[in-house]
């Protein structure tokens, strides 16, 4: 049997949980749904805004469908906390809609690993802002 592991492993240093931060970073910069979600256990639970998604599958169709309706999508995201096997993240992203209005979408999220390093839990609380193309930060 083949364990999946998602390095770096847990219990996470300050070294670590940054290196954990720009891998998820670099990996929802790349709008890829099969590369994000397999960064996470095959039942991993959610709580994104107000939806609940459970397991891989469901964060695929999740992704794919946040990606069709967020064009132009670029994510910072910035290690706010850590501890053993969790970590807190603050984050900001901007994107434009289909009528061409951009917006700067601020949150944050609170994960939790398994020992392989594959997150099992995500919690994201999200405001967006409507902003002008001037006014892009990223």
């Amino acid at each position: 049997m083949i364990i999946e592991q998602k390095y770096p492993l847990p219990p996470f240093t300050e070294e670590t949980a940054q290196e954990k931060v720009q891998l998820a970073e670099d990996a929802w910069n790349s709008q890829d749904p099969e590369k994000v979600a397999k960064a996470y256990t095959v039942d991993t639970e959610w709580r994104n805004r107000s939806q609940f998604i459970n397991g891989r599958k469901e964060v695929i169709a999740f992704l794919s469908d946040k990606w069709k309706k967020e064009k132009n999508y670029k994510l910072k995201k910035e290690l706010w906390a850590f501890s053993d096997n969790r970590i807190a993240v603050r984050f900001e992203y901007e994107y434009q809609n289909d009528q061409g209005q951009w917006f700067r979408a601020y949150g944050n999220e609170n994960w939790e690993f398994n020992e392989h390093g594959l997150m099992q839990r995500r919690y994201a609380s999200i405001n967006d802002l409507p902003i002008a193309a001037n006014e892009r930060r990223l």
